[in-house]
């Protein structure tokens, strides 16, 4: 087996409602319901995602929702209704790269910034490249990247169990993840701090060389 590397390792113990409705609306995959767990696995190359996803379902009764196979990178999320499932789905692919959870890369945050009170051209700009909630005029606007991308659906999960936010839109694969959150104000900041301090609490190696954006 070609070395692969383990870019993104995260388990979200309840997918929260909004997030899995976008998964529902734009994964390709099998759905998943709120609630349920959920494993996102990215690593590179891209292409050894399609044995990850083999791996994690002869091993388990978990359903994959995305797999997304690109040259530098390979995503896949799985869910189940019970933990232990998508936990040991988990432990069936760290086995197969013969690794341990730390050996995940540890995520840093690219970009985090909150525009308040989004002028209404801006809001109709976003509304039409989203597949998620739309942003109104006058609501704050919370951005989130990341590197690597996988992280950024923790992160979204993580907020939106702190706030009662709108996601408009989020993006866990690729060079970066992005994050697209609005609401009022005060929400908005307190997602912020929550999905900043998620980014932040994950534990990992440091990457040799991150990719310059």
């Amino acid at each position: 087996m070609a070395q692969t590397t383990l870019r993104t390792y995260t388990f979200l113990d309840s997918l929260q409602p909004q997030l899995a409705s976008f998964m529902g609306k734009t994964a390709r995959g099998f759905l998943p319901l709120p609630g349920m767990a959920s494993l996102f696995v990215e690593i590179a190359p891209g292409i050894a995602i399609n044995r990850i996803t083999d791996v994690a379902l002869k091993a388990t009764r978990v359903t994959p929702a995305i797999q997304v196979v690109e040259r530098a990178y390979g995503l896949l999320e799985v869910h189940d209704h019970d933990q232990g499932e998508v936990r040991q789905a988990g432990a069936a692919i760290l086995g197969y790269l013969a690794v341990q959870e730390d050996d995940r890369l540890r995520p840093r945050v690219l970009t985090n910034q909150i525009i308040r009170a989004i002028e209404p051209y801006q809001a109709q700009i976003i509304n039409r490249n989203s597949q998620g909630m739309m942003i109104l005029p006058g609501q704050s606007l919370f951005i989130l990247e990341t590197e690597p991308a996988g992280y950024v659906a923790f992160a979204a999960n993580e907020a939106e169990k702190a706030a009662r936010i709108f996601l408009v839109s989020v993006t866990p694969y690729g060079a970066f993840g992005r994050l697209y959150l609005s609401g009022p104000e005060a929400e908005i900041d307190a997602a912020a701090a929550a999905a900043t301090a998620a980014i932040e609490g994950i534990s990992g190696r440091e990457p040799d060389k991150f990719v310059d954006k």
